[in-house]
C-alpha cells in the first residue's frame, strides 16, 4: 500500500467543501500557500486536475468531483475512528450536528435540552429539513428519520412507534358535523401532506391506506396541525404532533376505532460515527425524551 495515499487529501477535501484556499487555510490553521501546495502536489500524483481556480472562486473539475465525494467519505471515516478512539477518554463536548424533519422539532428540543443539563461543554448545530441526509458523506452526526429503514450500513436506534391521528377543531366540526365513518370524509374539507415525491400522501387506517380529495396541500407537517387549529379543515398527523392539543381540547380526534400505526422514528448514524462520545450521548437523550413522549 502507498505510505502517501492520504497525503493532500484533507486539503483537497476543505478546499472542494470551502470553494477557497482562504477559507481552507483559515480552517485547517495553516497557510494559504500551504493548501494551495499540497492540492497541487496531489494533483501532480493523480495526472489529472482536480479544481478550476480563478481570482474569484474555486471550483470542481469533473473528475474532482468524482474524486471529492469519495474522499469526503473517506475523510469522515477516519474522523470517526479517531472518535471512537478519543470516546473512551473524554466525555461529550464540542458541537453536534442534528439533521431532523419538520415533524420531530417537538420531541427534538426537549433532547437538545436534556443533553445539555447532562454535558455542559457540548454545543449544536440543527438541520431541519425533510431530505434525507447523506450521512456516510456529509458532517452529520446523527440524524432522526421517520418511516421504515431499508437496509444500508447505517447505525439505527428506534427510538419510538407513532400512531396517525385524525384530527379536526372543535369549531370546525361544530359548523360542518360529526365525522363518524370514513364515508363521511367526503363532504369535509381535508388538509393533506404533500410527499417529497410531490404526490399527496394517502391517509392511513386501520382499514388500510385511503386517498382524500384534499382542499389544502401543503409540504410541511405542523402547517397542516396549524390549519386544522384555525378551523380550515380535517387533517391526519403523529399522535406525538397533535398530543398537547387533544389533551387541552384545542382539537378533537375522529375516527379513532380506525386508528392506524405509524411509521417508526429512529436515530441513525453513519458506522464511522457510533463510538463517538457525542454520537453516543445523542442516541440516549433521544432515546429518553421520545421514549417518555411515547408513554
Amino acid at each position: 500500500m502507498n505510505l502517501d495515499l492520504f497525503r493532500g487529501i484533507v486539503p483537497f477535501v476543505v478546499v472542494a467543501e470551502e470553494r477557497s484556499f482562504r477559507k481552507a487555510a483559515a480552517r485547517l490553521g495553516v497557510s494559504a500557500a500551504a493548501v494551495s501546495k499540497s492540492v497541487q502536489t496531489l494533483e501532480a500524483q493523480l495526472g489529472i486536475a482536480l479544481l478550476e481556480r480563478t481570482s474569484r472562486v474555486v471550483s470542481l473539475t469533473q473528475p474532482g468531483e468524482i474524486f471529492f465525494e469519495r474522499c469526503r467519505a473517506a475523510v469522515a471515516s477516519v474522523q470517526g475512528a479517531r472518535e471512537a478512539l478519543e470516546a473512551t477518554r473524554r466525555e461529550p463536548q464540542g458541537e453536534l450536528v442534528v439533521s431532523a424533519p419538520f415533524v420531530v422539532v417537538p420531541l427534538l428540543a426537549p433532547a437538545l435540552a436534556l443533553l445539555r443539563s447532562r454535558y455542559a461543554r457540548l454545543g449544536f448545530s440543527v438541520r431541519i429539513t425533510d431530505q434525507l441526509s447523506k450521512l456516510a458523506e456529509e458532517a452529520v452526526d446523527v440524524a432522526v428519520r421517520v418511516g421504515p429503514m431499508p437496509a444500508s450500513s447505517l447505525v439505527a436506534r428506534r427510538l419510538r412507534r407513532t400512531r396517525l391521528f385524525t384530527v379536526a377543531s372543535p369549531a370546525y366540526l361544530s359548523r360542518r358535523g360529526p365525522i363518524a365513518q370514513l364515508e363521511d370524509l367526503a363532504r369535509h374539507d381535508c388538509l393533506v401532506l404533500v410527499a417529497p415525491n410531490n404526490k399527496p400522501r394517502p391517509w392511513l387506517f386501520a382499514s388500510g391506506p385511503m386517498p382524500v380529495a384534499a382542499t389544502l396541500l401543503v409540504d410541511h407537517g405542523p402547517t397542516l396541525v396549524d390549519a386544522a387549529l384555525a378551523g380550515l379543515g380535517v387533517t391526519q398527523a403523529f399522535d406525538f404532533m397533535v398530543a398537547e392539543h387533544l389533551r387541552a381540547g384545542r382539537l378533537v380526534q375522529v375516527l379513532g376505532d380506525l386508528t392506524s400505526e405509524g411509521p417508526d422514528v429512529h436515530a441513525v448514524c453513519a458506522p464511522g460515527r457510533r463510538a463517538s462520545a457525542n454520537v453516543r450521548a445523542a442516541f440516549h437523550a433521544l432515546a429518553d425524551v421520545f421514549g417518555i413522549q411515547e408513554q
